[in-house]
This record gives C-alpha cells, sequence and structure tokens, in this order.
C-alpha cells in the first residue's frame, strides 16, 4: 500500500478503512430446551426492587450497591475508559495553544565582527495549532471509535457485574434463611428430645422402660445436639460470607421465610441473550477490535500534520507588539511510511487477530448466557417438582408421627419405633427448607440471567 501513486492516494482521502461491521449469528438454537419457559407469564420486570420484594433482602441490596468494594472498582473502571474515550475523541481536533517565550544567547567575542562577546534576545507570542493531524484515511476517527466501544464494553461489564452482585446477595441471604429456619427446626428437636430423654430416664427407674430405650433416647438427644451445633457454625459462616458483599452487618427478620418470587416470562433466546449486559460487553469489544482494524490498515498510508502560529516577535520585550512585529509560521508536514522493517504489516495483521479472537469470545459469551438460562429453567422446574415431593413426603411423616405416638402412649408401639418416626420427620422438614432455599436462589439467579430483557 505504501507504493501507490499519488493520485489514487488523492482519490482515497477521506475513505475508512474499518471493516463493515456485522453482527455475528447466535450460535445457539432457536428454542429453550425447556420448551414450557416461552409460555405466557405474568410481566418482568428488570427493576430488582420490584422482583424482590422481601423488605429485609431489598435493605441488604441496597447496603451491597452502596458498599460493595468491588462494585466500587467497576464503576471507577468505567470512569477510566469515559475519561479515555474523551481523550480519543478530543484527537480529532486541534489544539490551540497561546505561548510566550524568551530566548537568549550568549556569543564570544571570537565569533562577533566586532570581537567583544554580545547577549542576543528574541521575544515571541504566538496562537497556534502545534502538529495536528489531517485525518485523511480515519486513522483518529478509528482509535475515537475503538475509545468509545471499550468505554460501553466497561459500562456493560459494571452493570453485569450490578447484576450479579444483587443476585449473589439473594443467594447469600436465602441461604442465611435456610440455616437460621434450620437451627430453630433443630434447637425445637433437642429440646423435645432432652424431654423424651428425661421422660425415659423416669420411666427406666420404675421399671417400665429399659436401659436400651435410654440409650436410645440419649443417643437421639446428643444427635440433635450435634446437628444443632453444625448448623450453627454454617450460620456463622453464611453471617460472615453476607456480611463481605454488603459490608455492613446483616440483619434477618424475627419470622425469615422464603417470600414467593414472579415467574418469568423468558422469550426466544436470541431476544433474552443479545440484551444481556455481558454480551452487550463482548460485543463492544468486537466493534472496538473492528475499529482498531482500521487504524491499523490507516498506517500505511501518509500522515500529515500541520502545525501554524501567527503572533509577535522582538528583540526586545518592549518592542513585542510593537507596529511591523508580526510574525507567522506555517509548517505542513508530510511523513510517508517507506520501510519499517513490517512493523506496519504487523500492526495490522495483530489488528485482525484480535478481531477473530473477539468474535469467539462474543460467541462464547452468547453460548456460556445460553447455557446458564436453559439450566436455570430446568431447574426451576425440577425443584418445584421436588418441592411437591417432598412437602407430600413431611405431611405424611407428620402422620405417621401422629399416629406413633398414639400408639406409644397407648403402649402399643416401642419407644425406638417412636424414635424413628420423629427421625424421619425432622429429616423431612430439614429437606423441605432445603429445596425452598434452592428454589428461592434459582429465581434469583435467573432474574440475574435474564434482567433486562423482560
Amino acid at each position: 500500500m505504501n507504493k501507490l501513486p499519488l493520485p489514487l492516494l488523492l482519490l482515497l482521502a477521506g475513505c475508512s478503512f474499518i471493516p463493515n461491521y456485522e453482527r455475528p449469528a447466535a450460535p445457539v438454537p432457536a428454542d429453550w430446551p425447556m420448551q414450557g419457559a416461552v409460555s405466557p407469564a405474568p410481566t418482568f420486570s428488570s427493576d430488582w426492587r420490584a422482583y424482590f420484594t422481601d423488605p429485609a433482602l431489598q435493605a441488604l441490596i441496597e447496603a451491597a450497591l452502596a458498599h460493595n468494594r468491588d462494585l466500587r472498582i467497576a464503576v471507577a473502571r468505567v470512569e477510566e475508559a469515559r475519561a479515555l474515550s474523551g481523550l480519543a475523541e478530543a484527537e480529532r481536533l486541534p489544539s490551540i495553544d497561546l505561548g510566550l517565550q524568551e530566548q537568549a544567547a550568549r556569543v564570544p567575542g571570537s565569533l562577533t565582527p566586532s570581537g567583544r562577546p554580545a547577549i542576543n534576545r528574541r521575544f515571541d507570542a504566538n496562537l497556534g495549532i502545534t502538529a495536528f493531524e489531517l485525518d485523511f484515511w480515519g486513522r483518529v476517527k478509528s482509535l475515537d471509535a475503538a475509545a468509545r466501544a471499550n468505554f460501553l464494553a466497561s459500562d456493560y461489564a459494571r452493570q453485569a457485574f450490578q447484576l450479579s452482585l444483587i443476585a449473589e446477595v439473594a443467594n447469600a441471604y436465602y441461604g442465611l434463611v435456610e440455616l437460621t429456619l434450620r437451627a430453630r427446626l433443630a434447637e425445637a428437636t433437642v429440646k423435645s428430645r432432652a424431654e423424651s430423654r428425661a421422660l425415659v430416664a423416669k420411666r427406666r427407674e420404675v421399671g417400665l422402660a429399659t436401659d436400651l430405650d435410654f440409650l436410645a433416647a440419649d443417643g437421639a438427644y446428643q444427635s440433635a445436639r450435634a446437628e444443632l451445633a453444625n448448623l450453627k457454625r454454617q450460620q456463622a459462616a453464611a453471617e460472615n460470607a453476607l456480611r463481605l458483599l454488603i459490608g455492613t452487618e446483616p440483619a434477618v427478620p424475627p419470622a425469615p421465610t422464603f417470600n414467593t418470587l414472579p415467574e418469568i416470562a423468558v422469550g426466544m433466546p436470541s431476544e433474552v441473550l443479545l440484551k444481556r449486559p455481558d454480551v452487550q460487553a463482548a460485543e463492544q469489544k468486537l466493534i472496538a477490535a473492528n475499529a482498531n482494524i482500521g487504524a491499523a490498515r490507516a498506517a500505511f498510508f501518509p500522515k500529515i500534520a500541520l502545525s501554524v502560529l501567527a503572533g509577535t516577535a522582538s528583540p526586545a520585550l518592549s518592542g513585542l507588539f510593537g507596529s511591523g512585529s508580526g510574525a507567522w509560521s506555517f509548517v505542513p508536514v508530510l511523513k510517508w511510511p517507506l520501510f519499517d522493517a513490517g512493523r506496519t504489516d504487523a500492526n495490522e495483521a495483530l489488528a485482525e487477530a484480535r478481531q477473530h479472537v473477539a468474535v469467539a469470545e462474543y460467541e462464547k459469551t452468547i453460548q456460556q448466557a445460553f447455557r446458564e438460562v436453559a439450566d436455570l429453567l430446568a431447574a426451576r422446574e425440577h425443584y418445584a417438582e421436588q418441592l411437591r415431593a417432598l412437602e407430600a413426603a413431611e405431611a405424611a411423616q407428620a402422620e405417621r408421627l401422629k399416629r406413633v405416638e398414639a400408639r406409644q402412649r397407648a403402649g402399643v408401639a416401642s419407644y425406638l419405633e417412636l424414635l424413628d418416626a420423629q427421625r424421619e420427620h425432622f429429616a423431612a422438614q430439614q429437606a423441605v427448607i432445603a429445596v425452598r432455599r434452592q428454589l428461592a436462589a434459582t429465581a434469583a439467579a435467573l432474574f440475574k440471567a435474564t434482567a433486562g430483557a423482560g
């Protein structure tokens, strides 16, 4: 390209070498694996306050958005990219400077006609433009477009992180609620088994219970204590994790529960995924890489810089603005690349390679997003079915325990049979709480995965 004749160069002046951008086709199926996910559902708002209606959770999310340090870093990155975009845009316009200058030089006597040393002075006052590049080939324009795309990518990345933070806070809160409910259930179980243990001890004293009955009651009591200690440990760890996320002390409501979250109407994959902030961030990075190709190609052509100065000059400061002191300077510079050991060709190849990487990363981001949404849709359906089965099992165990207690009071059932019924009922209650948490966490993750697509 650097050997093109001058008439052809003039003909190409004003052309842009940025390749035409076309969004790559989404490399995902046209439908979700769970076909029922496209059925009509209540209108979904991307406003997290309308989705997470629990006041305690809303307070935690607000605290995280205000105090989370990683989010502050993401916001600062956006401001950094905004400033870089402003610098790139400013390069498209000339800078006008006002300059005041004094030059003084001492000349030895051996070099002066009079044989005596002399001091020469010059004062200048100029207003002008220095080394402004005339962007005939769109190099500066391409760099400006790339910087703006990078700025938008950083802003979309900040939005994606904020959504992830909201979902993470919700998930951590639901985990804390789960452990709180399970710990309270364990506390009630410890109390109940302590009473049973004491009752069996008294019955053993009067010969109505055996040592085996007491050992079984004592073992059940100690197992409940161990489970309670384990849950308390997990509860403390969950509180610490939530404290790190929000930057303040987490608060659990007096009567914690998993509030019902609204259903999300998920449309076609192409409608949902292309609106996700992480996908839009990847696309902006692709646009930036595309623009950088234009800048690399423009480097093959001559660079024209212009310096223009106008002002006054005088050997004495007093005569700087006197009559006849006007001065001007016009310095156009044309720099034509002839030989650079292949640097320009390598820069173009590098820009094209990075554009290919950006395409692959964009497509990979869409595929990962598709998998995430598809997994969550499947999880929502199967967790709901699992919860219905566990609630039915818990109801059956409750009824069984009720009947065994009646049989035990009538002397028909043994204490071991009662203990087994209590154990099964406790396990069923714990399982229901755990799956309710999983269902709530799945709904929170689905909000993050589809936010902005409603």
